[in-house]
């Protein structure tokens, strides 16, 4: 045992002066300097930066996506519209009033409201123009509309019972559900939060990838040190440690400053979309949970770098000797 631990010292100092005093350092404690690089002067915490801001970007547009669905899901779930589609207008208000009437006293109906004309002609003034009575006169029939809210959802039972009670009253009514309206936007939407999963997963193995990278290429710089410190009786764990501390301190810094980029970009199209005025939008904001949920992805980016780092460096340093 002497002769081995002598043998190994003779092996020690025929290494490099610096080698040898770098990883003496390593072995008493100070083990951050065989990685000797200096904070955010490499490419990897800028990498890692973007990484993180296209991750906190495209998560923040799933959950955007997901809150405006879920908002005007909740709005118009127990929503019913009444058409009377009468082209004689005399018939047409009589039938209104009479379906008023009928559906006045049905069980579950929270709300019963007859839309004025004006809010009518404010709906289809975008696609007929100004000045809708002088310009198309009676030529063009408006249909009455009655806004239902029922007490839970609209389901094909209420929606059936509902025309039941106005075939005899209003025979040319037309009831529909308000949410079967926007069934292809939330289809769509759906879509793209699936597609923001994507993204994020796909960012999640690209971040993974450059750690590697960078780890591997760490552990051939540092080669001949690695091998100075395993004579010395340093493990591979130990040095492993080694590794993960620095790549775990360039992921944190690179992670907090793509949250930050990722934020200035976020809150930027927050105002450009709230100009917007739309419904569907204003119920899109991010609320504190999401933000919250944001916070975390440096967080974890920070853990993915380092678990990364550490299973490439260990797995390295088994082949290595």
């Amino acid at each position: 045992m002497g002769a081995t631990r002598s043998g190994q010292n003779r092996a020690a100092r025929a290494g490099s002066g610096p080698s040898l005093s770098r990883a003496r350092r390593l072995f008493v404690g100070s083990d951050t300097d065989l990685v000797p690089q200096t904070r955010l002067s490499g490419p990897m915490p800028w990498v890692i930066a973007i990484m993180v801001a296209l991750t906190v970007i495209a998560l923040a547009g799933g959950l955007s996506l997901g809150n405006a669905v879920v908002a005007a899901r909740a709005e118009l779930e127990g929503g019913v519209t009444v058409q009377i589609v009468e082209a004689r207008a005399e018939v047409r208000k009589a039938e209104a009033r009479a379906a008023l009437d009928a559906l006045r006293d049905m069980p579950g109906v929270v709300t019963l409201r007859l839309v004025p004309d004006e809010e009518v002609d404010a709906l289809i003034e975008p696609w007929l123009g100004d000045g809708l009575e002088s310009a198309v006169g009676s030529a063009v029939p408006v249909p009455a509309l009655i806004d239902v809210r029922f007490d839970g959802p609209a389901t094909r039972a209420r929606l059936a019972a509902v025309q039941a009670r106005l075939a005899k009253v209003a025979p040319s009514a037309r009831v529909d559900a308000q949410s079967n309206w926007l069934r292809p936007v939330f289809d769509a939407i759906v879509s793209l939060q699936w597609l923001a999963i994507a993204l994020v997963a796909l960012l999640a193995a690209a971040l993974a990838a450059a750690v590697l990278l960078a780890a591997r290429t760490a552990l051939g710089t540092n080669r001949d040190t690695i091998e100075i410190v395993h004579l010395l009786g340093g493990t591979d764990a130990q040095i492993a440690r080694v590794f993960q501390r620095s790549i775990a301190i360039d992921a944190m810094a690179g992670g907090l400053v793509g949250l930050v980029l990722a934020v200035v970009v976020i809150l930027f199209l927050g105002r450009r979309f709230a100009g917007l005025g739309a419904g569907m939008v204003d119920n899109g904001a991010l609320g504190p949970g999401d933000w919250v949920l944001l916070a975390l992805v440096p967080v974890l980016s920070t853990l993915l770098a380092m678990i990364t780092a550490r299973l490439t460096v260990v797995r390295a340093l088994r082949k290595m000797l």
